[in-house]
């Protein structure tokens, strides 16, 4: 039983599948452990990549509510009309394309969590409904007049102030305070460095499994560097740059000179940014400057690479192969985009 589980660890002991002793990540443990067995709606505020969903997931898993269905929805990720038949589901006929009656996710989550990313994305008119749920366990599927009632729990999560969202007319103060039952709040990585060497080993191990190579060793240096980065992308970017290491260095100790330090690519791009315009010129920029403008790094080479000859490669194919107008839409010269399709062997097209 949750309840047993429950009373058999602290409030503040480390959750399942969450990795972080600092005080700021045992107090989201303590509020996580006590609201997962109440009924109540929980809004998760953090930034992007601070493991929301995670924690949504371990709410579910520790309330009694664990052997039903657990349902995610990223509310940013659809158009207002697609995601009102993903939440509440439509009947056949209800709008063009819809030739079968579908079940929304409320309605697959009865019983369970329903787990709704990116709250703040959500339109007004879905607003309404899901206020709706929220006080009266109800609503009508999409083309349907008949009322269903469902018993789930829901779980939101933004990674904006919604205050700030009601201010500005985005969002409704009533459906807030619905949400807003029992907030908890996920630290930036920046606030809690500490949990960082923990974090680095954990994907080193994970992503090591997943690429069946050898684990590489973490070295104190490359400690030191990962702690003083701010990680803006949080957990999810340093995630990604553990999984980079275990790539590029399968076996063998991280060390600073063996890899490049979190940001730098981002650091590279964003001077050409400046300069730029639309990721097309950009791309141009790249062509243009060549690869010597990053001399120390071969991450940096490959992906440059990859984009200037996949660039090369279209801009020849939209020019039937000549290089003269190729270059020129290009915006370099003929001798350079010849030295260039040489470097890229595959690449083909009429030198005149």
């Amino acid at each position: 039983m949750p309840s047993d589980r429950y009373h058999a660890e602290k409030l503040d002991d480390e959750l399942p599948g969450v990795v972080g002793t600092s005080a700021a990540m045992r107090e989201v443990y303590r509020l996580t452990r006590m609201v997962a067995r109440a009924p109540t709606s929980v809004l998760l505020v953090g930034e992007t990549g601070t493991g929301k969903e995670v924690i949504a997931r371990a709410i579910h898993l520790l309330s009694s509510r664990e052997d039903g269905p657990y349902v995610r929805v990223n509310c940013g990720a659809l158009a207002e009309s697609l995601l009102e038949s993903e939440l509440f589901g439509h009947i056949k006929g209800a709008f063009t394309g819809a030739i079968d009656n579908k079940t929304g996710r409320f309605e697959a989550a009865h019983g369970g969590t329903i787990f709704l990313d990116e709250i703040s994305s959500m339109s007004a008119k879905l607003q309404v409904k899901l206020l709706r749920v929220l006080q009266e366990k109800e609503f009508e599927r999409v083309g349907e007049s008949k009322t269903i009632r469902v018993d789930t729990r829901v779980v939101a999560a933004t990674n904006q102030l919604l205050t700030d969202e009601i201010e500005a007319g985005r969002f409704r103060e009533d459906l807030y305070y619905r949400l807003n039952v029992w907030p908890i709040f996920l630290p930036p990585l920046r606030e809690r460095r500490e949990d960082i060497p923990a974090l680095a080993k954990s994907f080193l191990a994970r992503h090591a499994n997943d690429h069946r190579v050898d684990i590489p060793v973490l070295t104190p240096e490359m400690i030191a560097v990962l702690q003083q980065y701010d990680w803006p992308g949080n957990v999810r970017e340093l995630e990604n740059y553990m999984e980079r290491a275990v790539v590029m260095l399968s076996g063998h100790s991280v060390t600073p000179d063996l890899l490049a330090p979190p940001g730098h690519a981002e650091r590279r791009w964003k001077p050409l940014r400046a300069r730029g315009g639309d990721l097309q010129s950009l791309i141009q920029q790249l062509v243009r400057q060549g690869i010597q403008t990053y001399p120390d790094g071969d991450l940096d080479e490959r992906i440059v690479g990859g984009v200037e000859r996949e660039l090369i490669e279209q801009v020849l194919r939209q020019c039937g192969d000549v290089h003269v107008k190729a270059a020129l839409r290009l915006g370099i010269n003929r001798n350079t985009l010849h030295k260039k399709v040489e470097r890229y062997k595959g690449i083909s097209g009429e030198p005149a």
